[in-house]
């Protein structure tokens, strides 16, 4: 075969003085090299003008030099959050990201995700809950051999496979702020059915309620699937209830607003006559008024340590340790205040 006269990553490995994994590693931005053996291969890549094919690659590893992210989320502000720290993990490397929305209620969701990665055949994939949650799921990435990496309100999988955030006791928190502040009549609007948030942060309010000795009847719980109008209609529903709550935790910051919004047209202040807190922070909680108070959720940075777990070595087996636990934390702005009545 005639040659093109193009280095190859064995004349860089050559020249370098080291193993062509190496040179792949720094290809890669693997952090498992130190600073002067990836600045040596570096400089040989510019002398040489070596350029990485990776189509050439990809079929040596049998794979495509693509990162999946495989959802079925309603929230579509917390989907570009997660495409947001994956976007920052593979900035200045050879991997691109590829969108993958499935239905997790159809009866064909496995199917159709084993022909995606079939025919995709992506080098990992990053799933989002509740996808995620789903340890279907994950066996069928693993029968096909693809790695995944699974993000959740609580450890699911081994920490190589996950991240997670510890939503239950964040919301505990921010459910006793609420009570030291002197509520006692206090509503919930839960997440959607089937969600392992929605379960672990309905837990965090029990658990803080009970803590502090305060009943919890039905009517003060209303269940909302994520969005601003179910939100708004869990909202109505609790604001029937007499007496009323003098605070509501939404356990996400679109039916926080929702609940703002309906609180506002029945002529009620925030926080005044009513505190509210939300969870995720995202721009929505600080552009309602009054500022929203929230459980700030690093979904952004989840989403990049998975990513970066995906990608860690291209070449090998051994990972870089990036954290499998993430911690929520409140974040106080002027939606809660002490009851008045």
């Amino acid at each position: 075969m005639q040659r093109t006269g193009q280095p190859t990553i064995n004349d860089v490995a050559r020249v370098a003085g080291v193993s062509k994994k190496t040179v792949s590693r720094v290809i890669n931005r693997s952090p498992l090299l130190g600073q002067e053996t990836r600045a040596r291969v570096e400089a040989v890549i510019a002398e040489l003008g070596y350029i990485p094919n990776p189509q050439a690659r990809a079929l040596a590893l049998r794979r495509n030099f693509l990162i999946g992210l495989v959802h079925d989320n309603p929230n579509a502000q917390t989907v570009m959050n997660v495409q947001q720290g994956m976007l920052e993990a593979l900035h200045d490397t050879e991997f691109e990201m590829v969108v993958r929305p499935v239905d997790r209620g159809s009866a064909t969701m496995l199917e159709d995700l084993k022909h995606f990665l079939e025919r995709q055949r992506p080098y990992g994939v990053l799933l989002m809950p509740p996808v995620s949650e789903n340890d279907l799921v994950a066996c069928a990435c693993a029968e096909i051999g693809c790695r995944y990496v699974r993000m959740g309100s609580a450890m699911l999988d081994e920490e190589a496979r996950m991240v997670a955030s510890n939503d239950r006791d964040a919301v505990r928190t921010a459910t006793a702020y609420l009570i030291e502040q002197g509520h006692r009549r206090i509503g919930l609007v839960g997440g959607p059915h089937g969600f392992r948030s929605a379960r672990e942060r309905r837990g965090g309010f029990e658990d803080a309620m009970a803590a502090a000795g305060i009943a919890l009847p039905r009517s003060m719980i209303a269940d909302g699937n994520y969005t601003f109008d179910s939100g708004l209609v869990a909202a109505e529903r609790l604001l029937d209830v007499v007496p009323r709550p003098t605070a509501i935790f939404s356990c996400n910051d679109e039916m926080a607003a929702g609940v703002i919004h309906a609180a506002r047209q029945r002529g009620l202040d925030v926080p005044r006559d009513l505190s509210i807190i939300g969870f995720d922070d995202t721009p929505i909680a600080a552009h309602v008024w009054p500022p929203l108070t929230t459980v700030r959720w690093p979904i952004a940075s989840m989403a990049r340590s998975a990513t970066l777990k995906l990608i860690a070595d291209a070449d090998a087996d051994d990972g870089v340790e990036e954290p499998s636990l993430f911690l929520s934390t409140l974040i106080r702005r002027g939606s809660v205040g002490a009851p008045t009545n």
